[in-house]
């Protein structure tokens, strides 16, 4: 489960810069992000240079400025050097959407945001641009690689020492030791990427599970035994490693293999037989329980939590997109140590559950001005399985069960002896009779 935001965030600011995720591994490592600095695009001096992440929290803390897909951008201070160019010659809001939050209620708290996305034709020109550089870079990257021959390592598995090529080295480990990690025509920043292999193994640690072992001998049996001498495609921080993640913009190396497979497979008939369906799993709204059937998450949440989303629907007769709505605002809520109920701050989420259990405020939904906005339409969690197994009310139901009866009315056949005298077709036949 995502932490808590920090102590410094104020009540009531949202530092959410863009749509979580659930861990779906435990041990699985987020992206990679640039450890270069860059200035403000909106404050009027180059200094401070700021760090990716705390400049993206200045800007939306700051300047109400969002960036959306900021982990798409390939080089992130060019990118921000060339806003802070165009905001110095327009308005903000002629290169941004404008974002109207709790847009029914007071004025006084009213706010708005500004998003820039590659909606904007100009950005999307400035991110493939980027992307695009970066690619040669890349690839100069791993030309050099390719052509050098003073290359010298040892392996990490039995010591040997190679001199020459860096393929000599991965061959070996492939043919001798069963690691498979790529071609080596495949793979960039190699010093960087073997460097990176060995400092697990040297912290003890299985390269494919991630495990920590007591001793070298412990984690050599059990990679060799259970075949993990290879690298795990759920870790994202290898992808920085493989040249065909850098080749299309917004596209990881599975995106672009899958493509690769569908067209393989267009000349092949289609066969389901073999198909089988992931199975759903539906966190929780307050705690990590994961069920795999909407009726045991509802049941889960009645008698542990006291929520009862059935009648919380029935109470405020919601509707499929309201419901949407509330669940994306309570969890916002707990992410942010709030208590959707009453609106009071804690340190932790495990302090604001026990509120809301002392306080019974789990029933206490706020009124729906409060979340029936337009920004609660986007996931706080961008694979929350609750989202997608919600149910419509029952007034949409019936209106759709009314829409089935509706009887189809046909074109006015009442006088079919007419029809059959006055129609071309007979015209033909008779034309088509005589030329015989």
């Amino acid at each position: 489960m995502a932490a808590c935001s920090d102590g410094e965030v104020p009540a009531g600011r949202d530092s959410i810069l863009e749509p979580l995720s659930f861990p779906e591994d435990p041990g699985s490592s987020a992206s990679l992000s640039s450890t270069k600095a860059a200035p403000c695009a909106l404050c009027p001096d180059l200094q401070p240079l700021w760090e990716k992440d705390p400049l993206l929290k200045h800007l939306l803390l700051e300047h109400k400025l969002v960036i959306a897909d900021v982990r798409l951008v390939a080089d992130f201070p060019r990118y921000m050097m060339y806003w802070r160019r165009r905001f110095a010659e327009q308005p903000l809001t002629d290169f941004c959407s404008v974002i109207q939050t709790n847009s029914e209620g007071p004025v006084e708290k009213q706010e708005q945001y500004f998003l820039l996305c590659d909606a904007l034709p100009e950005d999307r020109i400035l991110r493939e641009q980027l992307q695009q550089r970066r690619l040669e870079e890349v690839l100069e990257q791993q030309q050099r690689e390719r052509e050098d021959i003073t290359f010298q390592r040892a392996c990490m598995f039995c010591n040997e020492e190679f001199k020459g090529n860096r393929s000599l080295l991965l061959n070996h480990m492939a043919k001798e030791h069963a690691c498979n990690v790529g071609l080596p025509d495949n793979i960039v920043y190699c010093d960087e990427f073997l460097d990176t292999l060995e400092k697990k193994l040297d912290s003890l640690q299985c390269l494919y599970c991630e495990k920590v072992f007591r001793d070298k001998t412990t984690l050599k049996d059990h990679m060799r035994k259970k075949q993990h001498r290879k690298i795990s495609s759920k870790n994202k921080e290898y992808d920085r490693f493989y040249v065909i993640n850098y080749l299309e913009l917004g596209k990881t190396w599975e995106e672009v293999q899958s493509e690769d497979d569908r067209e393989l497979a267009e000349d092949q008939d289609d066969d389901w037989s073999d198909w089988q369906a992931h199975p759903l799993r539906v966190v929780c709204l307050f705690c990590e329980h994961q069920s795999d059937t909407m009726e045991q998450i509802y049941a889960h949440m009645e008698e542990t939590h006291g929520f009862d989303l059935h009648k919380i629907k029935a109470d405020f007769n919601l509707k499929f997109y309201q419901q949407v709505k509330l669940v994306n605002y309570i969890r916002r809520e707990l992410h942010q140590c709030r208590c959707y109920g009453c609106q009071e701050k804690f340190v932790s989420r495990e302090e604001v559950l026990r509120h809301i259990v002392d306080t019974t405020h789990a029933m206490k939904i706020p009124e729906p001005s409060t979340w029936d906005q337009p920004q609660y339409y986007f996931p706080t969690y961008e694979n929350d399985a609750l989202l997608c197994a919600l149910s419509d009310s029952d007034s949409e139901m019936e209106e759709a069960e009314r829409c089935r009866g509706v009887p189809v009315i046909a074109e006015d056949v009442s006088d079919l002896q007419e029809l059959r005298h006055n129609s071309a077709l007979n015209h033909l036949l008779k034309a088509g009779t005589s030329a015989r």
